[in-house]
């Protein structure tokens, strides 16, 4: 996977992913970022374009019992965390010359867990996406601090308290 920079669109697999969405009808969209981050978290069908069946794993993203994540699956996931993030009241932008030109609809909100979800799949040791980050620019990087913003505005969002993230003091 080609990564430039630490944005949520700044690599290969989210380009394509943003590309994919681009190329289907508005109704159809919601099912791309659904599928994605499904496929992250285990649980989605692998379409066999360049994805995980590819590496020789088992088409969940890792090992089918939540092992290691594969990059393309976990940075498209990433990618589809952060349009739903940034429909969510005071998410992040998703502003990039790489992200989808064309419009999405409003997400349902049973999107935002699965987007905590995946993100959680995403960020654990072994993903192939973070490892590559931590070796890169170590725990505490931009694009650690990137997931954390996707993070806060998905968790607020599905606890009804917008900016507010349980169990940080002073929210």
């Amino acid at each position: 996977m080609g990564t430039w920079d630490t944005g949520h669109f700044d690599n290969d697999a989210a380009v394509d992913f943003s590309a994919d969405l681009d190329e289907v009808t508005v109704e159809q969209r919601t099912e791309i970022v659904r599928a994605a981050l499904l496929r992250a978290i285990g649980t989605g069908e692998e379409d066999g374009a360049g994805g995980p069946s590819d590496s020789g794993d088992s088409g969940d993203g890792g090992d089918g019992a939540g092992g290691p994540l594969d990059g393309d699956v976990g940075a498209a996931a990433v990618a589809a965390a952060a349009l739903v993030a940034a429909q969510c009241p005071g998410g992040p932008s998703t502003e990039s010359v790489y992200g989808p030109e064309e419009p999405l609809p409003r997400l349902p909100e049973e999107l935002r867990a699965l987007a905590l979800l995946a993100l959680d799949r995403v960020s654990v040791a072994g993903s192939e996406v973070r490892d590559r980050w931590v070796r890169a620019d170590g725990e505490d990087g931009a694009w650690h601090h990137g997931i954390a913003e996707l993070r806060r505005a998905l968790t607020a969002a599905t606890e009804g308290r917008p900016g507010a993230v349980q169990g940080v003091p002073g929210q």
